[in-house]
């Protein structure tokens, strides 16, 4: 059990000593780099540094949370908008980007860090090898150091006993003992409460949180109303308007051609062709409409299987690449899929591209889709928009949306939801 102890104060000192070296440099550096990055947006300088700098920043900031949780069992959660990839799109892409950046809150969160990291992290941190350092140092006194230290410097202070000769070494020995016994008691929970300091001010604020949470959800939820009531008239419309006339004057022909058949065979059989071809046209109107609401592709081989298809379909090259270990739940699936239908059909319909890229996968508990294509650029999420009412549908699902599309293009929509794959 000493022993055990023992190593664990060793460890605990050795990375406390590391997060305090790390807090006095990299931390010192990240921030002063990202003040002055920001501070030279207006002068066009941080429109170009700002994303390489930030996205160090988050980096670092994501070792950090994998050093808390591997060492201490400190889970730091990240929730960061999703970004498209960073330098594309010259300067203006990268400005679009800055933007972003600028305006996620978690950017501002990471910078605030850096601060506490620096004044109290590092602090908190060094007290871990400090304290074995200083037992040690009590002990190599008593054993003969005290003799060289009083010769070169006279009375030798440590901490509040002043070391003249080996009495009073022997009170510093006794005195590191009691070092050396809280290293040994509390380095761990010194480097846990490093960590810990770092989850406060990296963690997104709970009660604001769940309020922005609950706030959002009331608004997707209320959106997701609206588009199923929405979603219900386009059918009763394409029903009333398609198929259903054309099964009533199917039926007005067949009333026809039964007053015919004895009178006028020739016009019943030109009467009985028209039905036939009237019903091969409801079908296929029902067929298309059911294929709307949700395709047969989609449920019997998955999502990448039915973006495929869909890409298939398109008058333009496309290229779709999937990395799916599994399914995520069917609704999720429906949200992905009409959400990249509508992005290959906006740019068909509008971004004049000739060459479309599409990647779909899973990582961090999230479904990331993203549809580039080599357009001329320029969209934007307004209200009444295309990407707003994909916005809106992936809301319903807590997803996110973020989009770069500088003025000559390229175009890049990336979308996350939250989910699992079975």
């Amino acid at each position: 059990m000493n022993r055990t102890r023992a190593r664990d104060a060793l460890v605990a000192a050795a990375r406390g000593l590391g997060l305090a070296v790390a807090a006095w440099s990299a931390s010192i550096a990240f921030s002063v780099l990202t003040v002055l990055s920001v501070a030279f947006v207006p002068l066009g300088i941080g429109v170009l540094t700002t994303p390489w700098v930030v996205t160090g920043l988050r980096v670092y900031a994501g070792k950090r949370r994998e050093l808390a949780a591997r060492w201490s069992g400190v889970e730091i959660p990240a929730r960061y908008a999703p970004l498209p990839t960073p330098g594309r799109g010259g300067v203006a892409g990268r400005a679009e980007l800055t933007g972003l950046l600028l305006r996620d809150p978690a950017t501002f969160r990471d910078l605030r860090w850096l601060w506490v990291d620096t004044l109290a992290g590092g602090g908190v941190a060094v007290l871990a090898p400090a304290l074995l350092a200083e037992g040690v140092t009590g002990l190599l006194l008593a054993a003969g150091l005290w003799r060289p230290v009083v010769a070169a410097e006279g009375t030798y202070w440590y901490a509040f006993v002043p070391v003249s000769g080996q009495g009073t070494a022997l009170l510093a020995a006794l005195l590191g003992c009691v070092w050396l016994a809280v290293a040994l008691r509390w380095n761990p929970a010194l480097v846990r409460a490093h960590f810990r300091l770092a989850r406060a001010v990296l963690a997104p604020a709970g009660t604001a949180e769940l309020t922005r949470r609950v706030e959002r959800l009331t608004e997707t939820r209320r959106d997701a109303v609206d588009a199923s009531a929405a979603e219900l008239r386009r059918i009763e419309r394409d029903l009333h308007d398609g198929a259903q006339a054309r099964l009533v004057a199917m039926g007005m022909d067949l009333g026809t051609i039964e007053m015919l058949l004895d009178k006028d065979p020739d016009q019943a059989r030109q009467l009985i062709a028209r039905a036939r071809q009237s019903s091969v046209d409801a079908l296929a109107e029902l067929r298309d409409l059911v294929r709307g609401i949700h395709p047969p592709v989609l449920a019997e081989r998955g999502l990448g299987d039915a973006v495929r298809a869909l890409a298939l379909r398109l008058p333009v090259a496309t290229e779709v690449s999937v990395e799916l270990a599994g399914r995520a739940q069917a609704p999720v699936e429906s949200a992905a899929y009409f959400a990249v239908g509508e992005l290959l059909t906006n740019a068909v319909k509008h971004s004049g591209a000739d060459r479309v890229w599409v990647d779909l996968h899973h990582s961090g508990g999230r479904l990331c889709a993203s549809v580039t294509d080599n357009g001329r650029g320029g969209a934007v999420a307004a209200a009444g928009s295309g990407l707003a009412g994909v916005e809106r549908r992936l809301g319903t699902f807590d997803g996110v949306l973020a989009v770069s599309s500088p003025a000559g293009g390229p175009t890049m929509v990336t979308m996350e939801i939250p989910c699992e794959l079975s």
